[in-house]
């Protein structure tokens, strides 16, 4: 079994960046007692090994006019259309996010749209015009009760915790 080169500082500062991405190394610093240029190095190494693979800021969709949220099943017609379906996906701004499923369906998207005019536009003029897709199932979003942030819940929290000790 490989050794695992994370250690437990490095733990403790993911945990710390997984509370607030936009805190300061030099706050991180002052809690473990050490140099800010030691938590930039630990931060790089993490990176470097791609256990941190970025940052981001959530915003609020509606508060900028994307009032419209679904999920969309796709089937798409053969195999070896995937790589092609999965490439013009990329290519539609409404759709955030795209996974391949098993099931009925081949793949799942999650999209944000203006308004049900904006959707059905969407949905006519760009997912169903690419070669590939056969059909498909719509799911309108009523209201979010919750999402959780991978990064930020008990449970990784608790999977670093566990390994410090």
């Amino acid at each position: 079994m490989a050794k695992n080169p994370i250690t437990k500082t490095d733990y403790k500062i993911l945990t710390f960046l997984m509370s607030n991405a936009r805190i300061s190394y030099l706050e991180i610093a002052r809690e473990f007692g050490i140099s800010g240029a030691a938590i930039h190095q630990r931060i790089k190494k993490l990176e470097d090994a791609q256990v941190i693979t970025g940052s981001k800021i959530n915003v609020n969709q509606k508060l900028l006019g994307y009032n419209v949220c679904a999920f969309l099943g796709v089937k798409i017609s053969y195999p070896s259309k995937h790589d092609s379906v999965k490439n013009a996906m990329r290519n539609i701004p409404e759709v955030v996010a795209a996974y391949f499923i098993t099931g009925k369906y081949n793949l799942f998207i999650k999209v944000f749209c203006a308004d049900n005019d904006h959707f059905m536009h969407m949905l006519f003029n760009k997912i169903l015009k690419i070669d590939g897709v056969s059909y498909t199932e719509t799911f309108m979003v009523l209201d979010k009760i919750f999402e959780r942030d991978i990064n930020t819940e008990i449970p990784v929290k608790e999977l670093i915790e566990s390994s410090l000790k």
